[in-house]
């Protein structure tokens, strides 16, 4: 179980809301996971999110949006309800109140808006998964069933961090290693025991 993070395009859209105050409000807002929607991270390895697999984090985690996984920048949070996060059918939504006294927040409003920014993510645990691995054992598909989510991120790209695909594909190709191994010494045994019922 390694933290990861996995991503997503978005139609992530803004709205403004007149508040009692006479104020306005700011949201930013999307499916920050797609619910059965695959994605390759990497040649051969295939990875998906289950519907219900966030139910547990939804209800009990007090989880952070963040912009681009940069801790230092948080633009709001379940647990003072600057965030609110909903789980339908097609996956996890999102509704960001944007604070419009924090420059860098506005500027990520802006850039959303705009178009500029369209992709996002979430950081999370696998505590559940079920594998399927083609018969060549090149090729894995990973559906996660069980995730304890920490952070959702709006972020510029739609892609893995780097350090992480380096890890998980180490660990693959150590597994594809592995099970290659083991189909070659099966065959070599298949063949010998051919042999030697020819013998015989």
């Amino acid at each position: 179980m390694n933290n990861r993070s996995l991503c997503f395009n978005s139609s992530f859209k803004v709205r403004a809301d007149p508040s009692t105050d006479g104020s306005t409000k700011k949201y930013i807002e999307g499916y920050f996971v797609v619910y059965n929607s695959e994605v390759e991270l990497w040649s051969g390895y295939f990875e998906q999110i289950a519907p219900g697999a966030l139910d547990d984090s939804i209800k009990n985690n007090d989880i952070r949006c963040l912009f681009n996984h940069d801790t230092g920048f948080v633009l709001g949070r379940t647990g003072n309800h600057t965030v609110s996060l909903s789980s339908d059918s097609k996956g996890l939504y999102g509704v960001v109140e944007i604070n419009q006294n924090d420059r860098q927040a506005m500027d990520v409003y802006e850039r959303v808006k705009r178009g500029d920014i369209s992709t996002c993510s979430f950081g999370f645990i696998e505590t559940s998964n079920e594998m399927q691995t083609a018969e060549n054992g090149l090729v894995i598909h990973n559906t996660v069933t069980g995730a304890d989510v920490f952070e959702i991120s709006i972020c510029p790209f739609p892609a893995y961090e780097a350090t992480e695909i380096s890890a998980r594909t180490k660990a693959v190709s150590t597994d594809i290693t592995r099970k290659i191994g083991l189909r070659k010494k099966a065959l070599k045994n298949r063949l010998e025991a051919l042999r030697n019922a020819k013998t015989n």
